[in-house]
């Protein structure tokens, strides 16, 4: 006697309205905040200034911070670089720092970790990041269009549009949650960004992988047996997406949590990220290419089966 879990007895298609009602409403949420609100640019998208604190030493974050904001000076952002004699405090600020303000941060830390604390004052140029953002767009545009003509050519076109629909969707919602709770950008958030659209394009292909088999073993001969193909192939591939998920999830939830201040919006962006992935994928792009090609089946233009390779 087989056994089935009990997810088994889940419907996946049925409430796919509500799954995109719900989508809809978060996604119109993020544009707007984008377009009222705004983004909270940290100082790689903003003219700064970057000073470097040679400690020689190990460093707690939240001390190198408060030496600073004890003479007037709040960072944006801390990190380590070098280890042993060359453990360094990386600190970024907004704006300039005067000459009178150098050296009351020298002196400072210089009474905290010893004389022989060094610092170093660099400026930041804001076009740097830009780059990065404007590289960022043009990655995830050039690799939409290859996963368009990658997927139509060993699926269909109907799972290419449905499988960039979702990255896009893991992008907007991303990009929306960061402006809507104006959360500090750098440029480790442009990396995280990039990293979800990897993650999220492989999760839906291992899902349409599984549609496409089991098209080739069931008969397609009316709608439902459109939606029990898709719901059977997302339960197959249910535990291998949420398993995924989490052990990522573990990582970068300890990342944020015990990491440093300089990987902290990277950890949150992935975080934030695997979820939307994980749920654009299982109630998102399967439920796209089902509506399509039920509408597809309704107007009896093309056969529901797939061609076998």
């Amino acid at each position: 006697m087989s056994y089935n879990p009990f997810y088994y007895k889940w419907d996946f298609v049925k409430r796919r309205k509500l799954y995109f009602v719900i989508s809809g409403v978060l996604l119109l949420i993020g544009i707007l905040s984008v377009v009222i609100r705004g983004f909270n640019l940290g100082v790689d998208f903003s003219s700064g200034t970057r000073v470097d604190v040679l400690i020689g030493k190990p460093f707690v974050d939240e001390e190198v911070i408060n030496i600073s904001k004890e003479i007037g000076l709040t960072p944006d952002s801390v990190r380590s670089a070098g280890e042993g004699a060359s453990t360094t405090a990386v600190l970024r600020y907004k704006g300039t720092i005067t000459k009178e303000q150098f050296a009351e941060l020298s002196q400072a830390y210089q009474a905290k970790y010893g004389e022989g604390t060094t610092l170093s004052e660099s400026s930041i140029s804001s076009e740097i990041g830009k780059e990065l953002a404007k590289k960022a767009v043009y990655s995830v545009l050039i690799a939409s269009i290859g996963i368009i003509i990658y997927i139509t050519i060993r699926f269909e076109y109907r799972f290419a549009i449905a499988a960039v629909a979702a990255l896009l969707h893991d992008v907007v919602m991303m990009v929306g949650f960061f402006s809507l709770f104006q959360i500090e950008i750098d440029t480790t958030f442009i990396v995280a960004l990039l990293t979800i659209v990897g993650y999220s394009i492989n999760d839906t292909i291992v899902t349409f992988d599984r549609i496409r088999e089991n098209m080739k073993r069931m008969k397609m001969k009316t709608i439902e047996d459109l939606e029990e193909l898709v719901n059977a192939s997302i339960r197959q591939t249910l535990v291998r997406s949420i398993n995924t998920v989490l052990t990522v999830l573990i990582a970068s939830t300890a990342l944020m949590i015990f990491g440093g201040e300089g990987i902290r919006i990277f950890s949150l962006a992935l975080t934030v990220g695997l979820v939307f992935g994980v749920y654009s994928s299982i109630f998102i792009a399967s439920q796209l290419w089902l509506v399509w090609k039920e509408q597809d089946f309704k107007k009896k233009k093309v056969r529901p089966a797939l061609q076998n390779d």
